[in-house]
């Protein structure tokens, strides 16, 4: 039945869907950040009563779980090529990508208790891409976890690097002169990327720079694995 709004109008409300509801949870996230998305919220955006929305998702966590599916469908399908590892590789920046255009994500992502069906679908691919290439089942497990989060896009940093770059701190070098060398000579970026913690602008290193770097570094050494004929049979 129309509402008279809808009526005057001569407009129709655009039924209600699962896809509807997950576009629009994604799209609103993006715009005022995931703690401040609420069922209730996502029902004003939507123009609807909150109890609607329960037809579609039981509940936050279902809605979150149908979130992670909806941002990991955005990844590129692994193109086509003899190689395996710029097959990976530029698989893996894709997930990157996505996950820069959705920055509460990856949080999202690392508070699911179990793989949600489609980071499932992509990690069995990302498998499969490993094995096509030559990787025995034993190798690509072991490179499975060896890549951990990667896969998907993002790494925890042992250290939050996103403070104001300048000189380390006198006492921090006096006390760990190795870590204040490191400080002193990181390259910093004034739009920090997407890592484990979080992030923001203002310094901190070039997290693109360090995604790639110890992507091209395990990648080449799974490659060396392989050719070596590499078993964790001991």
């Amino acid at each position: 039945m129309r509402t008279n709004r809808q009526e005057a109008n001569g407009t129709q409300r655009t039924p209600l869907s699962r896809d509807r509801v997950l576009r629009a949870a994604v799209a609103l996230a993006d715009a005022i950040g995931i703690d401040a998305l609420s069922m209730r919220r996502l029902a004003q955006e939507l123009d609807v009563v909150p109890m609607a929305l329960y037809k579609h998702v039981a509940n936050k966590e279902e809605l979150l779980d149908g979130m992670v599916d909806a941002v990991v469908g955005e990844v590129d399908p692994p193109a086509a090529g003899p190689d395996w590892q710029p097959v990976v590789r530029g698989r893996i920046l894709s997930a990157r990508r996505v996950l820069l255009r959705h920055p509460w994500a990856a949080r999202v992502i690392e508070s699911r208790t179990a793989p949600t069906p489609a980071v499932l679908a992509y990690l069995d691919s990302m498998a499969g891409t490993f094995r096509e290439g030559g990787l025995s089942a034993d190798l690509t497990h072991h490179v499975m976890h060896a890549m951990g989060s990667r896969l998907l896009g993002f790494s925890q940093e042992l250290f939050d690097t996103s403070g104001p770059s300048g000189p380390p701190d006198p006492a921090l070098a006096a006390h760990y002169p190795h870590i204040a060398e490191l400080a002193a000579t990181a390259a910093h970026d004034e739009a920090s990327t997407v890592s484990g913690g979080g992030g923001g602008g203002g310094g901190g290193c070039d997290d693109q720079f360090e995604f790639e770097f110890a992507l091209d570094l395990l990648l080449d050494g799974f490659e060396g694995l392989r050719r070596r004929g590499w078993t964790s049979a001991r």
